[in-house]
């Protein structure tokens, strides 16, 4: 009676890799409209340097951290400098030199936004930044296929990437990137507009591939979109708590995580003289190895529900289950198909 069957070349076919997407959310789901953040971590030394965004109230168990956010800037200011306090964390320049560290080029000073008409960028020294966490980006977030609303007591806009509108993609340090632009995710490509002005340069840039989405505060303030940061020394201005305040304030970040799966077919065929007896107790007699049923002796019928695939050590790598149970006898064969997603 056979146990195991080795797969022959035939019977394991590589599907060609496709790209899934899935809400960027906790529980796969697309859109985030409440937005809280820990008490604990603002008055610790960590909310210096950012806010993690949580999906519910802390204190439930349904609250989980979606993104965080962040501000930086060049200088250090917004926050506390050493001329002001020998123990001042630079929190504000950390950010900004961190993510341009992790985003921007060796030879790249600032990060550059795009002008609202003419050639050139925009070199801002003030970043904001919303940084997805890892666990919930999977692979990457889906480009195109993210919208955010800042709003505030005046004006509300809602802005996406550029994704559908350019020709080629730009390549970074880390990976793609592209424009942070005004729009919808409806309709074929959505209305863009690519800066607020010539002055204050374009709204940001996002980077996909790491999940990262860097806005130009300037930009937000000349929309009146977000409070005007303060620069200041001697305080910590809390910055970051602004664009908060205007993402609070549109109530809607929608947002999908993207990754690619690669699928292999592994086909099992049972054929008519295989898998016809089975070692389950009601089967045999386990004193003398009998067929219990003597129907079963010319004409065995097991029936399959399960097939494990296993590695030429005998250890189980994987278990696939059938909608419903095979027979199986010596006029009957069976073809599974399992599929493996990884």
């Amino acid at each position: 009676m056979d146990v195991f069957k080795k797969f022959e070349q035939d019977d394991i076919v590589k599907a060609n890799p496709a790209e899934v997407s899935t809400g960027l959310w906790t529980g796969d789901t697309g859109s985030l409209a409440l937005f809280h953040i820990s008490a604990a971590q603002s008055a610790s030394a960590g909310g210096q340097y950012y806010y993690d965004v949580y999906n519910d109230n802390v204190i439930t168990s349904s609250a989980e951290v979606q993104f965080a956010v962040a501000y930086g800037n060049i200088h250090g200011h917004g926050a506390e400098t050493l001329t002001e306090n020998d123990n001042a964390l630079l929190p504000t320049k950390s950010t900004y030199f961190q993510y341009r560290n992790i985003l921007l080029e060796p030879d790249d000073t600032n990060f550059s936004f795009l002008p609202a008409s003419g050639s050139g960028t925009y070199d801002s020294d003030d970043i904001y930044v919303i940084n997805i966490k890892r666990s919930r980006l999977k692979e990457k977030l889906d480009p195109g296929n993210w919208s955010l609303i800042l709003s505030s007591s005046t004006t509300q806009s809602t802005f996406i990437d550029d994704s559908g509108q350019t020709l080629g993609e730009t390549f970074g340090t880390s990976g793609r990137v592209f424009n942070v632009v005004k729009g919808t995710l409806t309709g074929d490509s959505g209305s863009t507009v690519h800066a607020s002005s010539s002055i204050s340069g374009g709204y940001g840039l996002v980077y996909p591939d790491v999940g990262i989405i860097v806005l130009n505060p300037n930009a937000l303030t000349a929309e009146g979109l977000v409070t005007a940061v303060e620069v200041g020394t001697d305080l910590d201005y809390n910055n970051k708590y602004k664009l908060l305040e205007s993402i609070m304030s549109g109530s809607d970040f929608q947002a999908r995580s993207a990754e690619v799966i690669s699928s292999t077919h592994y086909f099992v065929r049972m054929r008519n003289k295989e898998f016809n007896y089975s070692n389950n107790p009601s089967f045999f007699n386990e004193a003398n190895g009998a067929i219990l049923n003597t129907n079963f002796v010319q004409d065995p019928k097991v029936f399959a529900t399960t097939v494990g695939l296993y590695n030429d050590n005998n250890e189980l790598l994987a278990i696939a289950k059938v909608s419903q149970p095979l027979m199986k006898s010596f006029d009957r064969e069976a073809l599974v198909r399992v599929r493996l997603d990884f």
